[in-house]
């Protein structure tokens, strides 16, 4: 009778507070209350109320998310473009620690760290053949600002091992993979992401390649799936000129916000391309949106993913936080570009797997635009769409002609990364001290038969079927990736870059037409 009384009292109780508030919250609190003071077994508190969250996000839209406090740190490093650690890339090779490349003025590259060197332990704790794995690597040479850690070192031509005393450090994480002058006219800039820092180094290239008498630029957004709204915005703004609404937010309970570009761009004259495709997302979809919106360029490529939604970061009690859609963005011309969703997120996730399968990375007669949602460009008045990304002005399909079931393994089973990390350990000193320069790299080397050879006896070693067909087709495309590979590891990113943009026929398709005035024109006029 005692303990009736008291579920009596209880059930009173909260009904009274749900009675003085949101009855909805208040059922919430009530049932929580309810199974931590009745539930027969133990309950793991944290692990139910972070299922109540994601349960009720889940029926708000794809992008609002909650992060756990342990997952918080490595998902805003991307953003915020630096984290605190030993400044090298690292690759495990045969259960070994290398290093691929120590980053320039990094606290490793200052201590004399250099590519190629093996890590075999850390503050004293052998690494080398105990199975490592690349989030340990991270656990153990990341850490705080000012703290330090001792490395243990093998190098090639020196027989006893070193030690090295490093300090860690802010290392930035640059979200500009490619910035160089594609022709003597045309510049071309890579952006992975858009982070805290991408303005600011996005300023540094177009500097750099101003300094180049650049007369026209091509901004590589293809696989960039957002990031700062900030940021996007920024760079937009360097090339429209001052006045021009680039963006607005707005939502049930967010009033709308304009935001307009401001004086003294730097490229505000001049033939732009952007390049996008089906993984380019939010703010790539903002620069590419403000950019097609005003006719101030031409996009190429394929549609883009649909993003039009924005997130607001929200800091909970024990350090996890919420990204909480709050308002959606759109273009100048008023279209939002958030494509469809309901309450199946798994068919709003494999939306661009159904792309393919449909064909419409191949063929841009399978885009099916919302003919409800018609707008027209600022000043030219072409029509462009909303509600499912951003459509291209021209489109270049998805190039598979040279993917095969051998190229698919040979990258899948890890053979061509180990072949060829491989063979950049055993010949770096003799390959730099043969090619002084990238230049001279790119003119002179060939993948020599031999090399190419070597690589299918590694894929038939592990049990890859050696289709001299299938072989055949990817041959070339194989062996400028070989080159590419060599380039970026004896001298950067934007090397490899550099190579592979030769044969990417995106690329190749907006270069030929932002150096054709009178078809960049009749793109731009939808002609």
């Amino acid at each position: 009778m005692k303990n009736f009384i008291i579920i009596v009292f209880l059930s009173i109780s909260l009904v009274s507070q749900a009675q003085r508030g949101d009855t909805n919250f208040n059922n919430i609190q009530a049932v929580w209350q309810l199974i931590n003071t009745f539930y027969v077994d133990t309950v793991d508190r944290q692990a139910l109320s972070r299922e109540v969250i994601v349960s009720m996000l889940k029926k708000l839209d794809p992008h609002s998310v909650f992060i756990p406090s342990e997952e918080v740190q490595s998902m805003n490093e991307q953003l915020e473009g630096n984290f605190e650690g030993v400044g090298v890339e690292f690759s495990i090779m045969n259960d070994t620690l290398m290093v691929v490349n120590a980053i320039i003025d990094g606290p490793s590259e200052k201590v004399g760290i250099t590519s190629g060197d093996r890590i075999i332990a850390i503050d004293g704790k052998n690494v080398a053949s105990i199975g490592i794995k690349n989030a340990d690597v991270f656990k153990m040479l990341r850490g705080k600002k000012g703290t330090t850690v001792d490395l243990t070192v093998l190098r090639k031509g020196i027989a006893e091992p070193m030690q090295f005393h490093v300090t860690r450090d802010k290392i930035p994480i640059n979200s500009i993979d490619a910035a160089y002058m594609i022709t003597p006219q045309t510049g071309y800039i890579k952006i992975s992401r858009f982070s805290l820092n991408t303005y600011d180094e996005f300023m540094t290239e177009l500097k750099k390649l101003k300094q180049s008498k650049l007369q026209n630029i091509i901004v590589d957004l293809r696989g960039n799936g957002g990031g700062y709204m900030t940021a996007a915005l920024n760079i937009a703004d360097e090339f429209i000129e001052s006045g021009k609404l680039m963006l607005y937010t707005e939502g049930n309970l967010s009033p709308r916000q304009d935001f307009d570009s401001q004086k003294g761009g730097l490229f505000e004259k001049g033939r732009i391309v952007i390049l996008i495709d089906e993984s380019s997302a939010s703010a790539s979809e903002i620069v590419s949106g403000a950019i097609q919106d005003w006719d101030r360029g031409v996009i190429i490529g394929r549609r883009s993913f649909g993003k039009g939604l924005v997130q607001r970061q929200f800091k909970l009690h024990d350090d996890s936080e919420l990204r909480l859609t709050t308002a959606r963005y759109y273009t100048p011309s008023g279209r939002s570009i958030q494509k469809y969703y309901d309450e199946d997120l798994s068919k709003y996730r494999k939306e661009i797997g159904s792309r393919f399968e449909h064909g419409e990375l191949t063929n841009p007669d399978s885009i099916h635009q919302r003919e409800d949602l018609i707008y027209k460009t600022l000043k030219n008045k072409r029509t462009v769409y909303g509600g499912g990304g951003i459509t291209p002005d021209i489109f270049v399909p998805l190039d598979t002609s040279m993917f095969t079931v051998f190229y698919r393994d040979l990258l899948s089973l890890g053979v061509y990364n180990r072949f060829m990390m491989k063979y950049i350990d055993e010949n770096r000193n003799v390959l730099a001290n043969e090619y002084k320069s990238f230049e001279q790299f790119n003119s002179k080397y060939i993948v020599e038969d031999t090399l190419f050879e070597q690589l299918l006896a590694e894929a038939e070693k592990s049990e890859i079927n050696i289709d001299e067909e299938q072989v055949a087709i990817s041959e070339s495309h194989i062996r400028m990736q070989m080159k590419a590979f060599i380039a970026r590891h004896l001298w950067s990113v934007n090397e490899y870059y550099k190579i592979v943009n030769q044969s990417v026929q995106v690329i190749q398709t907006a270069v030929k037409l932002i150096e054709d005035k009178k078809g960049y024109n009749e793109a731009l006029e939808g002609n």
